[in-house]
């Protein structure tokens, strides 16, 4: 790819070879290095972690806060993705294009309709106000059973009409796409979670597994543009099935997971930018540590043992 340094390239040759990428035998001081180098050629995109410790959605959540972040992030990645459009989110993509970045916004949405109806406003006037490159109307409502399929696509339908010019979709597991056509036939672009880690996959074939995700994802969008939305694996907390945790194969995730998508040219969210200790209560311990960087901002995976 064009942003590839020379350095970068010496580790791999002009071209990457075909999956899975043969990083693993690598020394701790050349993954960290290669890792330095992809955040140093900047990444397509980061999820973004709204909160601090002891902050939690339904915090409001300072402009500064947003701001000291978002310019830590501004350095390695073009595009960021927010999740909501109140409480301190909708100064995400102010804060963004301001920097420089590109934004994927999307509106949170639940049980609550006057909730939903806050956020599918603020989305709205986020876009009109020209702070979104691409709208995201909920995310996993779907998986979560919070709305009905018909509720969700009135929701899209009233974003899509509201605002013509931006690109829309929603955000949900790829086989949700497959699952339920009428939805992947309403959105403009289909925005695809995809988590080897969370259906219980080794590491060892992780790579190729989010690769046959995409390709459902893919197929179900029938030629649309299809998004990586998010994609991670947790550095701490305990395994699932046989997908373990740890700071190597976090660290090699998001290696490969960037080479893969930089060779295809799959535009990918990578989740998350920072730990955050909220997620605890969802996901029990691994929830807190998906982070690039730790909860105090620190960059992960320079000084741990590999």
């Amino acid at each position: 790819m064009s942003y590839r340094s020379e350095r970068f390239l010496r580790y791999h040759g002009e071209s990457v070879p075909s999956l899975p990428y043969p990083i693993d035998d690598r020394s701790p001081v050349e993954l960290r290095d290669l890792f330095l180098e992809i955040l140093h050629n900047k990444v397509h995109g980061f999820c973004f972690s709204m909160y601090e410790e002891g902050q939690q959605p339904g915090d409001l959540i300072p402009e500064a806060q947003v701001r000291r972040r978002l310019q830590l992030l501004q350095r390695h990645a073009h595009w960021i993705r927010s999740f909501s459009c109140i409480e301190g989110n909708e100064n995400v993509p102010k804060v963004a294009r301001e920097l420089g970045m590109n934004t994927l916004v999307g509106a949170w949405l639940g049980k609550d309709k006057e909730k939903n109806r806050q956020e599918i406003k603020a989305l709205i006037d986020l876009a009109r106000q020209g702070y979104v490159d691409i709208a995201a109307v909920g995310n996993e409502v779907l998986y979560r059973k919070d709305l009905s399929e018909d509720e969700l696509l009135q929701y899209i339908d009233t974003v899509k009409q509201a605002i013509p010019e931006v690109q829309v979709g929603y955000v949900d597991a790829y086989y949700e796409f497959v699952q339920r056509p009428s939805i992947a036939a309403a959105c403009d672009v289909i925005l695809t979670n995809c988590y080897p880690f969370w259906e219980g996959t080794s590491f060892e074939t992780s790579l190729d597994h989010m690769k046959q995700m995409y390709g459902q994802a893919r197929e179900a969008g029938g030629g649309k543009r299809v998004i990586i939305t998010e994609t991670g694996w947790p550095s701490r907390g305990a395994s699932l099935g046989i997908a373990l945790p740890s700071a190597r194969n976090a660290l090699l995730y998001f290696i490969n997971t960037q080479l893969w998508s930089m060779d295809e040219n799959i535009e990918v969210f990578y989740f998350s930018s920072f730990d955050e200790s909220w997620k605890t209560g969802a996901e029990g311990e691994v929830g807190a540590f998906w982070g690039v960087w730790d909860i105090h901002g620190n960059l992960k995976y320079t000084g741990e043992q590999l």
